[in-house]
């Protein structure tokens, strides 16, 4: 057997640049999601990326599981492209904020970012309510009946008005991901309140995104779903501010 060669240095030149990237998101995704990363690629222009890191997760989702991940936040921060600037992270669970709280999620990702601004589904949400002049919803979830009433309740402390709330009533977010689109786009058509300013879709296992357009084109109001607020959010907070077709009204707005 022949002796390894040396290593040789390289002697042309050498370039370097950065990629042509403008916008850098950072994505708190949990460690059973499947959802928000395909969404996130479907929406993103191409000035855009986003760079995901995972938090552990336990089914079935119960309020107290759902606390369980706010112990790995700081780590999955630290570990999202560690020396390079993030424009925005955006933590992907609705009803994770609800368990646990936007300050203390917030709290504990800046631990290792600090001063990078934290988005979740929940609080986008809200942000874009206000955006579109919103004060009554209906909600559909995926969730257990616990979860569901914390979510209206969250809702309700925030100044919105909830007018329905139903649910697919699913106790494993792997399950949550395996309801078909058009599974989504029916249930939501059923439970909007023909009174409420929007419908919101709570959720960031379900596969809404592709078809908020089908079901606002029925409904004839905004639908709103988590993965759609969060990206929303982050891609304008990361400086994005063109409008982004085929995914709901909400991100046509500037």
């Amino acid at each position: 057997m022949s002796a390894i060669p040396d290593t040789e240095a390289v002697t042309a030149e050498r370039e370097f640049s950065d990629p042509d990237i403008r916008h850098r998101i950072g994505l708190i995704e949990l460690a059973t999601g499947e959802t928000a990363e395909r969404d996130f690629h479907a929406m993103l222009p191409k000035e855009a990326m986003f760079h995901t890191a995972r938090v552990m997760n336990e089914n079935p989702v119960t309020l107290e599981n759902l606390r369980g991940h706010l112990s790995g936040l700081a780590l999955a921060a630290e570990q999202l492209l560690p020396g390079v600037p993030l424009d925005v992270i955006c933590y992907d669970c609705t009803s994770g904020t609800v368990a646990n709280g936007y300050e203390a999620i917030a709290a504990e990702i800046h631990r290792a970012r600090p001063g990078v601004p934290v988005v979740t589904p929940v609080t986008a949400a809200l942000a874009a309510f206000e955006q579109l002049g919103v004060e009554r919803i209906s909600v559909l979830t995926p969730y257990p009946v616990d979860v569901c009433s914390a979510m209206g309740e969250y809702l309700r402390a925030h100044g919105i008005t909830v007018l329905n709330l139903a649910s697919f009533l699913i106790d494993s977010d792997i399950d949550m991901a395996r309801l078909t689109p058009a599974s989504i786009r029916r249930a939501a058509i059923d439970t909007c309140d023909a009174d409420a300013d929007a419908l919101f879709i709570s959720c960031t296992a379900l596969r809404a995104v592709e078809v908020l357009d089908e079901i606002e084109a029925v409904l004839e109001k905004p639908v709103i779903s988590s993965i759609q607020a969060e990206f929303w959010q982050s891609v304008r907070l990361a400086g994005y501010e063109e409008p982004i077709d085929g995914f709901g009204s909400l991100m046509r707005a500037h």
